[in-house]
């Protein structure tokens, strides 16, 4: 290679460098504002309502539209450049949640604090909309993961990608609960307002180099390409199976989304509750900052089911007593171990998937994936609520599962945790014996997707 050749392989590395950090950054305060008002909306909601039952609707209807709208965000990934996917994003999520702040002005405020009046579920789905279209964002940004860095260094790329997830939970966790309990939901809204504005002016200052896809006959795709989400997905053996593995941790999650902040919340306060989460939730950024260094081992595939096996074992024990310690430690370890998982299937998916296809082959493992949560969210909110609560107040509860549980007030719910921690390690443990697993390990030992085209032009 001769040393002209060398030096211009070396400023796209350098630009595709910059323009990747610029799309991280972009993304970790579009994460961080829609963040803040989910979690704001959660802890807003428990409060005014003392229903375990609203935290879990409004968790599982989040999850819902995520599952809904993956596969049409897939294929818009993969039908337009990054960049425009992106100001799209921006545009649908700053419009949504000015019409949730026009809603929070003109409704009464008892209505739109009441479970039994519509205002309450229609400012509620609004603003996760809003939130929900942040995803296409996402799904974007693991494309560009295979744009812009080179393959070896994709598992480090990701963990950077949780690295900067994990530090808008941190902020959102701990400031949701400030705003909430300081300032109200309408304050809350109004600083989510100014901040999807930002990221929406500052996409103008960004450039993603992407030559345009020209489309040959025959290939044009619907927008919402089930069809070609499923065929990309097929076209892999054994993929189909990581996408499987994955949504064990979201079944799981569903119990979490429905239960966690209600748990929190009888411990501590709402701006004390917002701390203990956001410190603890710093676990998101050691876990991220570990595979950006130390990347996903020889068999990401692997490395995701023994991690998986461990968040079982934590998730059962972390609410074995009521005891707010145990609580913030068992949060902090489990969030460790998230951007290791997550970033195990983008690894693999960036690898063993054409990169014309990843939005696609992305956004159908986030439907699929999000669906198992409001299962799990929708039905153990309500048996929690009018069920295993109660039973383990009364005497016979205590004297029942006393002896394992111990005694506190939200001992249902720590009874929910450890079987649903228990069934997360026995099929994280199936899974590691399967033929699946297998035959996706050699496939990605082996295999090896196109690369995408990257403009030689000046950004």
């Amino acid at each position: 290679m001769s040393a002209v050749a060398r030096s211009t392989d070396s400023a796209v590395l350098r630009r595709n460098a910059r323009s990747f950090i610029q799309v991280l950054i972009n993304t970790a305060v579009a994460n961080l504002t829609t963040s803040f008002l989910w979690f704001g909306l959660t802890f807003w909601a428990y409060l005014e309502t003392r229903s375990v039952l609203a935290t879990g609707l409004i968790g599982g209807t989040y999850m819902l539209f995520i599952a809904f709208f993956g596969i049409l965000f897939g294929s818009i990934v993969d039908k337009h450049r990054k960049h425009r996917v992106m100001v799209l994003s921006s545009t649908v999520t700053l419009s949504s949640f000015l019409v949730a702040g026009a809603i929070y002005l003109v409704a009464p405020p008892e209505e739109l604090a009441d479970l039994g009046h519509p205002w309450f579920w229609f400012f509620a789905a609004i603003i996760l909309f809003g939130s929900v279209v942040e995803n296409l964002r996402n799904i974007a940004l693991s494309t560009t993961v295979t744009l812009l860095v080179p393959e070896e260094r994709h598992a480090n790329a990701n963990g950077l990608v949780g690295t900067v997830q994990g530090v808008a939970f941190i902020v959102t966790s701990i400031f949701s609960g400030l705003a909430i309990g300081f300032l109200g939901m309408g304050g809350t809204l109004l600083i989510a307002l100014l901040f999807t504005t930002l990221t929406f002016v500052h996409l103008a200052f960004v450039r993603i180099p992407e030559e345009k896809r020209h489309v040959a006959d025959g290939e044009h795709a619907p927008t919402f390409d089930l069809r070609g989400s499923i065929t990309a997905v097929r076209a892999v053996p054994g993929l189909f199976a990581l996408i499987i593995f994955s949504t064990f941790n979201n079944l799981i999650g569903g119990v979490y989304m429905a239960l966690m902040d209600p748990y929190g919340l009888t411990l501590f306060p709402v701006e004390i509750w917002g701390i203990v989460l956001g410190v603890a939730s710093s676990g998101f950024v050691v876990g991220g900052l570990l595979v950006a260094k130390f990347g996903l081992g020889r068999n990401p595939i692997r490395t995701m089911l023994v991690l998986v096996i461990a968040m079982g074992a934590l998730g059962a024990l972390f609410t074995i007593r009521e005891w707010w310690w145990l609580y913030a430690v068992g949060i902090f370890l489990y969030l460790v171990l998230i951007p290791a998982v997550e970033a195990a299937e983008q690894t693999v998916v960036q690898k063993v998937v054409p990169y014309e296809r990843q939005g696609r082959v992305f956004g159908f493992a986030q439907a699929f994936e999000a669906a198992a949560a409001p299962i799990t969210s929708f039905l153990i909110a309500p048996i929690a609520q009018f069920a295993l609560i109660p039973l383990l107040r009364s005497r016979d509860g205590q004297s029942t599962w006393g002896w394992l549980l111990g005694d506190g007030e939200m001992r249902g719910i720590a009874l929910v945790f450890l079987f649903a921690g228990i069934a997360l390690v026995i099929l994280a443990i199936v899974a590691l014996g399967s033929r699946a697993y297998r035959i996706l390990s050699r496939e990605y030992e082996e295999g090896a997707a196109s690369e995408p085209t990257v403009s030689m032009e000046p950004a």
